[in-house]
């Protein structure tokens, strides 16, 4: 029997889009967030996007009555982005970065930059132990043709993984962030598959918002209207997600969103809307007894499903590897002709230069730029086939063990 409420939390998410120089209006909505934050009092912020530490400690100053506790998770070259404010003490953090993170040539995007990441605190509300993730996935950008996609479903297996492994002495675990997928996508179902946690907007009594709880809408102003143009109402890549493990359960009581603009402003909080979940924590009277990642048949279809997508990304891979190794063996052939050739006519071994100096010198710098980058592409894509591959086999052995799992016993 379950005994009296022992706490209510509130948390609020959102990725705030705060990219330096950047992000239009940037200065003006890390205020307004802010002022917001100061006003509503809640009890957990989780913020992604806050990719200037002067943003963040800015927004550190004027939270420090309301929220006295937080921490800024630092990884990459140009940051994680991901910071937590708290009403409650933070007893511990840890952060994951994620082994594939997109491509460094593809500048236009940039995530290879940005040490996408998990980062882990620990906190202890009213006796219970918590463990609160905050995190952000590689982005989309194209549906239809998702080159990313191999590597996000490696990034959600990581989280999966991660979150399995470091929760295992919590009682509530918590889990908040942009993960750039729609909820029916194969990573979302292999994180909550594999996880057992729960999706505040499926769970939530009471709902207010974007309709079907969409956090990326075409009435935001800074929303690229042309990426939403397939879904007319919006997509919901942002959540809450939740689960119990020892002697408690956790119930959403209401999840909001901001439906385009920030609450008696003009402007919105960022090109996503927010997320904010009001949970319900229970004791009860015998412990649950409940781990992560049950032995649900339909788990294991999806654990195929990713471990096939994984797969292709991984032949991708390999031919991307083999081409940049080609292309670097060829440059170097070049190089040796051409020192071969300048060697012959220095000992006077051959003809009269048949190419002016200057010409020869270009094509010889030419050479050994494509050297040193087909050489660091090979490099990259290699270490892009030990990830994928190294997924792909822990996927294999996870499959393995929830198929022999229903004949034990």
């Amino acid at each position: 029997m379950e005994g009296e409420p022992t706490l209510r939390l509130r948390i609020f998410d959102l990725n705030c889009w705060a990219i330096r120089y950047l992000s239009r209006r940037r200065q003006e909505r890390v205020r307004l967030i802010g002022d917001t934050l100061r006003q509503e009092g809640f009890d957990l912020v989780l913020l992604q996007e806050v990719w200037s530490e002067q943003d963040y400690s800015d927004l550190k100053v004027k939270l420090a009555g309301c929220y006295p506790f937080s921490h800024y998770f630092r990884s990459g070259v140009i940051g994680s982005g991901l910071c937590v404010f708290s009403r409650f003490p933070i007893l511990d953090t840890l952060l994951y970065q994620y082994s594939l993170n997109g491509y460094p040539y593809m500048l236009q995007h940039g995530d290879w930059f940005c040490g996408k990441s998990v980062g882990l605190v620990i906190m202890k509300i009213s006796g219970i132990i918590f463990n609160i993730y905050v995190t952000h996935l590689h982005a989309e950008y194209c549906r239809d043709k998702d080159a990313y996609l191999p590597h996000r479903l490696v990034q959600a297996w990581e989280l999966a993984q991660f979150i399995r492994h470091t929760s295992k002495a919590a009682d509530v675990v918590l889990l908040g962030g942009d993960l750039n997928m729609h909820p029916e996508d194969v990573g979302i179902r292999l994180l909550r598959g594999w996880t057992g946690l729960r999706d505040a907007f499926a769970e939530a009594t009471h709902f207010e918002g974007c309709k079907n709880g969409c956090t990326l809408v075409p009435d935001n102003c800074f929303t690229d209207k042309s990426e939403l143009l397939p879904f007319p109402l919006g997509i919901r890549i942002d959540y809450i997600l939740y689960k119990a493990i020892s002697s408690f359960t956790v119930k959403c009581e209401e999840l909001k969103t901001t439906m385009g603009r920030a609450p008696g402003v003009d402007i919105p909080f960022s090109d996503h809307e927010a997320v904010m979940a009001t949970l319900h924590i229970q004791r009860q009277g015998q412990p649950a007894g409940a781990t992560l990642g049950t032995a649900d048949p339909a788990l294991a279809d999806v654990v195929t499903e990713a471990r096939t997508e994984v797969g292709v990304g991984l032949r991708a891979a390999r031919q991307q590897r083999y081409s940049s190794g080609r292309m670097a063996v060829l440059a170097l052939l070049l190089l040796l002709l051409q020192a071969a050739a300048a060697l012959a006519t220095l000992a006077g071994l051959g003809a009269e230069q048949p190419f002016p100096k200057l010409s020869f010198c270009l094509l010889a710098f030419l050479a050994l730029g494509v050297l040193v980058l087909a050489s660091g592409l090979h490099l990259f894509h290699t270490m892009e086939v030990k990830m994928l591959h190294g997924t792909e086999d822990q996927m294999w052995m996870v499959l393995r063990a929830l198929q022999e799992r229903p004949s034990e016993g």
